[in-house]
C-alpha cells in the first residue's frame, strides 16, 4: 500500500531525504519517527505527489506518486500541521465543499460526515462556523476530512496534538479501528508512547535517511540490549547464588531482588524459576523492567552510525 525505493529529495545543495526504502502492507500502522528538520514531512509530501522525488519512486495503493498523481491524491487521506480550515463555513458546509471536490454524491457525503462527526464527538457543534472552534476541534475536524471519502492510505501529521486526553484517546481509538485488511496508515508524531500503542512498524528518520526500521520489541532489543528482568522474594536469600545459564547475567542483587539480562526469556524463565523455588526461596513477582520506545529511539538519535534493522 506504501511502498517507496531510493526515494530522494534534493532542494539545490540540501539533501532533505536521502534512499529511503518503505514497504508497508495493508491494515498496518507505520510510525515515522524523527527530530524536526529529519525529512519527515518532505517524505509525505513526495508520498502525496505534492513534491515530485529527484530520485528513486514510490508507489500508494498500487499507483505511481509522479505517472498517476490524481488517483494517488484519491487514494489518500492527508491530516497536515497546517489544517486550511475556511472560519467563515460550518462542519457541515466545510464537509460538503471537500466531498464535492472528491466528486461523492451529496448523500454520501452527507452520511459520511453525520458518522464521523459523530464518532469524534462534533456532531453539536457542526452548525457552528469553525471560527468559533477550539485547536482541538479544529484538529478533528481536519481528521474528519481526511478520512471522508474513506481513502485506502491514512497519512496523518500528529494527529492528536492539541487535544485534551479524552479527545486524545478518541482519535488513538478511531486510528486503531481505521486499521483493517484494506487501509494501512502512516503515523508521523513527536508523541512516542502513542507511536508505541499504535504503530506496527517504527521507522526513525535523521538527516534524511532512515537509521532504524522494525518493530518497537525488537528495537528496544536491537538498541537497549536483551530485557531485563527482576526477581523479587519475601523473606531472607539465605546466601543463594542464582542459577546463571548461558544468555544470562546478573546485574545487581539486594536485599530481596535480583535483576539479570536475560537474553531467550522464553526457554530460561521457567528454569531460573524452578531454581529459586527448589532453593526454598518465596517468589513474590518475577517481571521485565519496563522500556520505553522513547529509549530506544534517543539511542538511535544519539548514534553517529545507521543502526542494524529489526
Amino acid at each position: 500500500m506504501i511502498f517507496a525505493e531510493n526515494l530522494s529529495k534534493q532542494f539545490d545543495d540540501i539533501l532533505a531525504v536521502d534512499h529511503i526504502q518503505l514497504d508497508v502492507k495493508a491494515g498496518k500502522v507505520l510510525a515515522l519517527l524523527g527530530p524536526n528538520g529529519a525529512g519527515k514531512t518532505t517524505t509525505v509530501r513526495m508520498l502525496t505527489s505534492v513534491l515530485r522525488p529527484t530520485t528513486g519512486f514510490a508507489r500508494i495503493a498500487g499507483h505511481d506518486v509522479v505517472a498517476e498523481a490524481n488517483k494517488v491524491r484519491a487514494s489518500v487521506g492527508v491530516l497536515t500541521e497546517h489544517h486550511g480550515l475556511y472560519g467563515r463555513m460550518n462542519a457541515r458546509e466545510y464537509l460538503k465543499f471537500y466531498g464535492r471536490l472528491y466528486n461523492l454524491p451529496d448523500q454520501k457525503i452527507d452520511d459520511r460526515s453525520a458518522a464521523l462527526l459523530d464518532v469524534f464527538g462534533l456532531a453539536y457543534a457542526s452548525g457552528k462556523r469553525l471560527g468559533e472552534y477550539s485547536k482541538g476541534m479544529r484538529q478533528k475536524l481536519a481528521l474528519v476530512r481526511a478520512m471522508l471519502h474513506d481513502p485506502p492510505v491514512l497519512l496523518l501529521d500528529e494527529p492528536t496534538s492539541a487535544m485534551d486526553p479524552e479527545s486524545a484517546k478518541t482519535v488513538r481509538d478511531a486510528i486503531l479501528n481505521l486499521r483493517d485488511s484494506h487501509r494501512t496508515i502512516l503515523l508521523c508524531t513527536h508523541n512516542l508512547s502513542e507511536a508505541e500503542m499504535l504503530a506496527d512498524q517504527i521507522a526513525i528518520i535523521r538527516r534524511g535517511r532512515i537509521i532504524y526500521q522494525g518493530g518497537a520489541q525488537q528495537m528496544k532489543h536491537d538498541l537497549l540490549g536483551s530485557p531485563v528482568f527482576e526477581a523479587r522474594f519475601s523473606g531472607s536469600l539465605n546466601g543463594y547464588s542464582p542459577l546463571l545459564p548461558p544468555g544470562v547475567q546478573l546485574l545487581t542483587r539486594g536485599e530481596d531482588f535480583f535483576q539479570f539480562t536475560i537474553d531467550d526469556p522464553v526457554s530460561i524463565n521457567p528454569i531460573l524459576i524452578e531454581d529459586m523455588v527448589r532453593a526454598g526461596l518465596r517468589v513474590v513477582s518475577f517481571h521485565e523492567k519496563p522500556r520505553s520506545l522513547e529509549q530506544a529511539y534517543l539511542e538511535a538519535i544519539s548514534r553517529k552510525d545507521e543502526v542494524s534493522h529489526g
